[in-house]
């Protein structure tokens, strides 16, 4: 049986949007972090997303587990010309894109950056990878919000409106399992 253990990585304390900007995260809650190390299976492969951000969180949590190389293919959605600006200035600059991207995600793209199913496809490509290179694994997959929210669908049979509707707090878990049947859902956003 596969299963995956998606994480957000640690809080960044950004007041920005923050897609592909290369920001840190804050890991200085010890304690949360050894929560969430010991929350995971112990044979679990680890991997990450290649933001700095994403890769010391899933060092920090990884122990003796195996860590797979970073894959790109696993960043947090491309928000092109709106990253770095906060949601206030991105409505202002884009009124009416900037609302229509988020009430009704699916191909629409900020400027210059990607779109939901474009995320969402390069994501599931990413994760379905490492699935078939390993099957079957429990698999730490150490990313994003955006990233987290895009496989939520695949086990919900929900729509992007309803995925994006779920909270994923920093050091959020969401678990997912692969069943002869299909994904099944597990918890969402669990906080060891």
């Amino acid at each position: 049986m596969t299963r995956l253990w998606l994480i957000r990585h640690g809080p960044t304390h950004q007041t920005a949007m923050t897609g592909w900007r290369d920001v840190p995260a804050d890991l200085s809650d010890s304690a949360a972090l050894a929560r969430l190390s010991a929350y995971v299976p112990a044979p679990a492969l680890v991997v990450s997303s290649d933001l700095i951000r994403a890769v010391t969180t899933a060092d920090a949590i990884a122990q003796d587990r195996q860590r797979l190389p970073h894959d790109p293919d696993l960043r947090e959605i491309d928000f092109g010309a709106w990253d770095g600006l906060h949601y206030t200035q991105v409505a202002a600059r884009d009124p009416v894109l900037s609302r229509a991207f988020w009430d009704t995600p699916g191909d629409l793209a900020a400027p210059e950056g990607e779109s939901w199913n474009v995320m969402t496809a390069r994501v599931t490509a990413a994760i379905d990878r490492v699935i078939a290179a390993h099957r079957p694994a429990d698999l730490v997959v150490v990313a994003h919000m955006g990233a987290i929210m895009s496989q939520i669908p695949r086990a919900t049979g929900g729509t992007a409106v309803q995925a994006m509707g779920h909270h994923i707090d920093a050091l959020g878990v969401t678990d997912m399992t692969l069943t002869p049947q299909g994904w099944r859902i597990g918890t969402i956003n669990h906080r060891p």
